[in-house]
């Protein structure tokens, strides 16, 4: 069982920066591939970046050149640089077993929650123009 906790949304101009948090725990959390998603109001989920224990990532083409995805033992930060009013969204971080699920899961249209074994509640990100 793993539990996450996102934190460092807010709210920010265009062109700025943000650095998001997502911390693992539970007594099994080494066993998880982690990743980002975000979802807007009406749209589904949609996935960010995701690293695996190699400390490979995957990153989807809207962020690619822009987010960077790294992890420190339980905790997985995405930095966003150079934010636009589109990257306005939650933001979630996700876990799963099988790193091949979650790659998936970041290169799919759109997401299922259940896709994933775990998620956090959300932070809040919100990009003005």
């Amino acid at each position: 069982q793993v539990y996450l906790r996102e934190s460092g949304g807010g709210s920010v101009q265009a062109g700025g920066s943000l650095r998001l948090s997502c911390a693992a725990s539970g007594h099994d959390w080494r066993n998880y591939v982690m990743g980002w998603f975000r979802q807007t109001p009406g749209n589904e989920r949609e996935g960010v970046a995701a690293i695996d224990s190699s400390g490979i990532r995957t990153y989807a083409n809207s962020v690619k050149g822009r987010f960077t995805i790294s992890q420190d033992s339980a905790i997985v930060y995405l930095q966003m640089n150079d934010l636009t009013p589109e990257d306005s969204a939650m933001y979630y971080c996700g876990a799963d077993l099988k790193p091949w699920s979650m790659k998936a899961a970041i290169k799919a249209p759109d997401v299922d929650p259940k896709t994933l074994d775990a998620w956090g509640q959300g932070t809040l990100v919100t990009v003005s123009s």
